[in-house]
């Protein structure tokens, strides 16, 4: 499974807005100056996040966006499905309660795409921006050239 930029991008906007934000709305402005993410392409996936219930705009002079809920009420997962769609790397149609795969009662590898599912989707859902801006507090301070480059 391979994560495209609206996830890891939107991500990252996200643990900025949780890290910069507080009470305060952050601008878009100041999310692509850190970031080092285009305000254009941000505008995208803030609306999907938007969409999502994840966050919340806050329009005029000193507007920007919020979080809809509270950091350990958002799950990497979360984030990840309002901007990728679904995170299972096997799409089996042996699995779908439907079925749709005429081999589905004799697969045995139908068991091994459902845990792998599973543990994907265990492991991102576990994880929420709180242990993330935790995590980001460990870190030594870097100039943004290198935090940027260690996530695009």
């Amino acid at each position: 499974m391979k994560l495209s930029t609206k996830g890891r991008y939107g991500l990252r906007a996200l643990i900025d807005i949780a890290q910069y934000g507080g009470k305060e709305p952050v601008s878009i402005t100041s999310i692509s100056e850190r970031q080092g993410i285009s305000e254009r392409y941000l505008e995208q996936l803030m609306s999907k996040l938007k969409k999502a219930g994840l966050i919340q705009s806050i329009r005029g002079a000193g507007g920007g966006y919020i979080l809809a809920k509270e950091l350990k009420g958002i799950s990497v997962g979360d984030v990840l499905r309002a901007l990728e769609g679904s995170l299972d790397p096997v799409d089996c149609s042996g699995l779908l309660p439907e079925g749709g795969c005429e081999a589905a009662d004799s697969c045995v590898t139908k068991y091994v795409w459902q845990k792998i599912n599973n543990s994907i989707n265990h492991t991102v859902d576990e994880m929420n921006l709180e242990e993330l801006v935790k995590e980001s507090r460990k870190l030594p301070s870097q100039d943004s050239k290198k935090q940027q480059s260690c996530m695009n």
